[in-house]
């Protein structure tokens, strides 16, 4: 007797269908279409969440200059002095130490000027 394949192939289909919900116009209910569209979508997801890590980086260095220039600064001297006086604090933290704690940043800028 012949097995059919339908349920499972239903089943396979309906997951690529609910990852292409909410595409325009036949890209949303054409298998063919779907299948174009979902890849497409998930390469670019995987971009995207590199592009992602990238444009956080650049808005910690932006909030740092801006930080360090108020207290008579510049961003790579002051990256310098923390690396030549072994203050190892990633860039994130430090842009969120300069908005939020604006005294213990003071002293780090003083410790990078020592330096």
């Amino acid at each position: 007797m012949r097995t059919k394949s339908v349920v499972y192939t239903r089943q396979r289909k309906k997951k690529i269908f609910r990852l292409a919900k909410g595409s325009y116009a036949t890209k949303k209910n054409r298998w063919r279409m779907v299948t174009q569209q979902v890849q497409r979508s998930l390469a670019y997801a995987y971009v995207g969440r590199k592009d992602n890590k990238a444009n956080y980086r650049t808005l910690w260095i932006i909030r740092l200059n801006a930080a360090v220039r108020e207290e008579g600064m510049s961003y790579n001297r002051f990256i310098s002095g923390l690396k030549k006086a072994n203050i190892v604090i990633d860039r994130k933290m430090l842009a969120d130490i300069a908005v939020n704690d604006n005294a213990s940043f003071k002293q780090l800028v003083a410790a990078a000027k020592a330096a």
